[in-house]
């Protein structure tokens, strides 16, 4: 993005993948929830004030992940604290899933993490779900419809995020340790959810 800037382009160009190659990578997740925090209790407000933001370095459904971040900052100041922090989780996650369009790569994700994740008797076995997202959106992407670009790319990092903060159950070292151990580039999933966790119970 920065080099088409230098080239004369201004952003959302900058976030097209006519012009940008790297538009499908996770660089807009991890700089743009900040706006959710800036908008409370507001998410129609949280993606409006984003949205540049985010579409100067993605597109696609790279946008969308980045937007589902901004969407769950936004909506910490929403949730019901007497609910057990496992359900609060629970609770943004399918939140923040209502404003992305079903036809995204990022909804399929978020909807398939969330099922392996419930469907899942063992709490600790944050693995399990880990490694059914490296067979579905990884090493066999092609047989599912989908594409993998590498490990710096949206999909799986945006995947890694959701594994942390459903198996950390809004314990704060748990979601550091899954979301560090969860690979491909995991210090930003990782970091934006001790952020999350942060803006909840400080």
């Amino acid at each position: 993005a920065r080099d088409l800037m230098e080239l004369g382009a201004l952003p959302p160009v900058t976030g097209m993948g006519t012009v940008n190659p790297d538009y499908l990578q996770i660089d807009a997740q991890l700089t743009t929830e900040l706006f959710g925090a800036l908008a409370p209790g507001m998410p129609d407000a949280a993606l409006r004030l984003a949205n540049l933001p985010i579409l100067t370095t993605a597109g696609s459904y790279a946008a969308h992940a980045a937007q589902f971040y901004v969407l769950l900052y936004s909506l910490a100041s929403e949730v019901d604290q007497t609910q057990p922090r496992r359900e609060q989780m629970i609770w943004l996650v399918r939140q923040a899933r209502l404003y992305i369009p079903d036809t995204s790569k990022t909804a399929d994700i978020a909807d398939f993490v969330l099922a392996d994740f419930l469907a899942n008797p063992d709490v600790n076995d944050w693995e399990h779900t880990r490694n059914a997202v490296y067979e579905r959106y990884h090493q066999h992407a092609s047989d599912y419809g989908f594409i993998y670009q590498d490990w710096t790319e949206s999909s799986v990092n945006f995947a890694s995020g959701l594994i942390a903060l459903l198996y950390g159950e809004g314990d704060f070292r748990r979601t550091v340790q899954i979301g560090t151990l969860t690979g491909w580039d995991s210090d930003n999933g990782t970091a934006t959810m001790g952020g999350l966790l942060g803006l909840l119970y400080g």
